[in-house]
């Protein structure tokens, strides 16, 4: 309302909430600014009502313990802070202009773009009063270190990789209606001549696979898979919409199967192995959109994150959260930390005070609440909590460290210079010690290869088709979390537990041995060998979340669906963008795939290979010699993460972010050793992300190098 007002008397008519209302277009190509400043005002009503509905009943779902495992996953894909501002902003105006667009076509405009119908000013208007204009600049741009936000990163382009801006587009968005509606949303509408398939279909027929066929991967640890998440979540996060009922039916997309924007539920098939009834569905919800950048209203999705490997999974992306995870009891520069719990005398996350918490779903008598991290899905699994609880620690060990060297320096200064240590570290452990076990060490040096400075020109953002891509490490995840004693033997009661039983179990983490086992489990155990033949366990695909109620969802589904919410375009699409060859038909895709069957299958479902959807088109692809990718994969993350080094102005390796002595420190550091500093554990694998069965390839702790921070003194 405050906005509304400060805006003055042009928008006084919209604090009315009078309805889509107005006398008839003077024209079929113009709209009296009457009409859409109603069209506006409607559609604040509306949003705000589906906004407020969903709230009460997830909490009302909470409190009766009778929430879905959607309600679960759900909850840490909500936007929070400024993220849920933004994206109400963006679901005003896509409202306010969907209402326009029903209204104009009743009174018989045909055909058009609603905002070919607009002028201008009435464009600027929109955007003003829905709040997409509205921009918190309150944050310092510093030489010295980076912001929270990620912004100033780019002084040419201040907002250019920063937190709560759209995604890249490497090719333009592909909708049923060039602009918004996915493909699969109209029953019976074609794509490049064929009918989709049910993703739920190709799940079923493409993905799953019997358990006895499951090969671990004899070169890769699970940590492999555990690091490429935690880097995931550094990079990327495109939040769902607040809303879980329909915008302008106000039904309850949970409860049933209605179409309706933002749901876009999954379809049973026929003869489904596990859904019996196919008129039931398992509920979808799109991802937010953002607000529009130009006259060009094709839908684009938010990134909550910055886009920069910047540890920001550890601080944050948001400057309000950023000083919640900070210790403010004392100006020392360190994280919060637990204070109600600690493992073995070590610290553990803080809790995140939520109002309704589902992590108390999950054991009702534990009562252990979610984590608070930088990255609000810490407390997805036990696992990425071990991950976001060490790299705690380690910033504390250091800025503890730092403050012993330099006891004059305040506690912003060795807060921002151990934030500044810990977001090199993930920079190194990722491009020296990971990627080149993703792309293959060979091709990682010939694509990516050494560091050639900082350019302000390229485009580091996250492009939207990445964060469909990265999901490439689904396929790793082995059926159980493995924890591990001190002699890496599985001794303990609950040694192997089921994934689909560890999602939002925090008090796993808390009641069960804390972060040692898990850690040890992941450097001990082999990763899932993703094959042709068996890329993604049961555990994902039928049985996620499913310890809560209702329908266990399908990991797989909901990734190709997500492809289409995000208006991805198809597997052909993309190897032309890398230089790969199309292939048309099934003798082309079967030379691509080295597999005639596999071929056959995409061809009877999709019709095209054009129409196969991304993440499974491109996990499918036979590995390249000695990676875990095929040719697409390779070619997209190659792309991204060259980006990400070479537009980033604070990037480890550029001359003047660290000294040259402190750069030749930092190159001994590693994540063996960070889990040496950190844990109790005393003999780690010397290759962390190797398949390393103990003790070949462990050394003890004393044998690994340490950080010497001596370099740091005084400066």
């Amino acid at each position: 309302m405050k906005l509304l007002l400060a805006l003055g008397g042009v928008l006084a008519s919209l604090t009315l909430a009078q309805p889509c209302q107005g006398s008839a277009p003077a024209s079929l190509r113009t709209v009296e600014t009457s009409v859409l400043q109603g069209c506006l005002a409607e559609a604040k009503l509306l949003v705000d009502a589906a906004y407020n509905q969903t709230q009460r009943s997830i909490t009302q779902r909470l409190h009766s313990g009778s929430a879905s495992p959607m309600d679960l996953l759900s909850y840490f894909k909500q936007p929070v802070a400024t993220t849920r501002t933004v994206i109400r902003a963006a679901d005003y105006m896509h409202v306010a202009l969907g209402l326009l667009e029903e209204k104009l076509q009743v009174q018989g405009a045909g055909s058009f773009n609603v905002t070919d119908m607009l002028t201008e000013p009435q464009l600027r208007l929109l955007s003003q009063a829905s709040g997409c204009t509205i921009q918190d600049q309150a944050e310092k741009c510093s030489d010295k270190y980076r912001t929270i936000t990620g912004r100033c990163n780019n002084k040419r382009r201040p907002l250019l990789g920063a937190s709560n801006q759209p995604l890249a587009r490497w090719l333009p968005a592909e909708y049923e209606d060039r602009l918004s509606l996915p493909f699969g949303w109209t029953p019976g509408k074609r794509r490049s001549g064929f009918l989709l398939p049910l993703v739920r279909a190709v799940s079923n027929q493409i993905v799953q696979f019997p358990s006895n066929r499951l090969s671990s991967d004899g070169g890769r640890s699970l940590m492999f898979m555990q690091w490429g998440q935690f880097v995931d979540h550094d990079l990327d996060f495109a939040p769902e919409s607040p809303a879980r009922v329909a915008f302008t039916a106000g039904v309850d997309c949970e409860r049933t199967c209605a179409q309706l924007p933002p749901c876009f539920p999954i379809k049973i098939p026929p003869n489904d192995p596990r859904i019996r009834n196919q008129q039931d569905c398992i509920p979808f919800f799109r991802s937010a959109p953002s607000c529009p950048q130009n006259k060009n209203q094709v839908r684009q999705q938010i990134n909550a994150l910055t886009s920069f490997l910047d540890a920001s999974m550890v601080y944050g992306s948001e400057v309000n959260l950023a000083l919640r995870l900070r210790n403010r009891t004392n100006y020392h520069g360190l994280l919060a930390i637990n204070q109600r719990y600690h493992d073995q005398g070590r610290a553990l996350l803080p809790f995140n005070n939520l109002q309704e918490d589902p992590c108390l779903l999950t054991n009702r008598q534990a009562r252990i609440p979610c984590f608070l991290a930088g990255d609000t899905r810490a407390s997805e699994t036990p696992k990425l909590t071990a991950m976001h609880t060490l790299f705690v620690r380690e910033h504390n060990r250091l800025a503890t460290e730092l403050r012993r060297l330099n006891p004059r320096w305040t506690g912003d200064k060795l807060y921002h210079e151990a934030r500044k240590i810990v977001g090199a570290m993930v920079q190194i452990i990722t491009y020296r010690d990971y990627l080149p076990l993703v792309l293959g060490r060979a091709r990682a040096r010939r694509t990516l290869g050494p560091y050639k400075g900082y350019s302000s020109k390229v485009d580091p953002r996250v492009a939207n088709v990445f964060t469909l891509a990265f999901r490439f490490g689904h396929t790793m995840l082995q059926p159980f979390m493995f924890r591990l004693d001190s002699q890496y033997r599985a001794s303990a009661p609950n040694s192997r537990v089921p994934l689909s039983s560890v999602f939002f179990a925090s008090w796993r983490v808390v009641q069960e041995g804390g972060i040692d086992p898990i850690l040890r489990g992941l450097m001990a155990t082999p990763a899932k060998l993703n094959r042709q033949d068996s890329m993604l366990v049961d555990e994902l695909r039928d049985r996620l979340f499913r310890q809560v109620r209702r329908i266990g969802l399908d990991l797989a589904a909901l990734n190709m669906q997500r492809s289409r919410d995000h208006g991805l375009p198809g597997y052909n699409a993309w190897r032309r963008f890398c230089g790969l060859s199309q292939p048309r038909n099934l003798a082309q895709l079967s030379r691509v795939l080295k597999n005639q069957d596999l071929a056959r299958k995409f061809l009877h479902l999709y019709g095209t290979p054009d129409n196969i959807d991304i993440w499974i088109g491109a996990i499918a692809e036979p590995l390249l010699p000695r990676a875990r990718v095929g040719p697409l994969l390779a070619c997209l993350f190659e792309r991204q993460f060259s980006r990400a080094r070479t537009g980033d102005r604070f990037w480890w390796q550029k001359r003047g972010v660290f000294t040259r002595r402190q750069r030749q420190a930092l190159r001994k550091i590693s994540l063996s050793r960070i889990v040496c500093d950190n844990t109790g554990i005393t003999s780690v694998s010397r290759n962390i992300f190797r398949a390393n069965i103990y003790p070949h390839g462990f050394a003890s702790c004393s044998q690994i190098p340490r950080l010497n921070l001596s370099a740091w003194r005084g400066q």
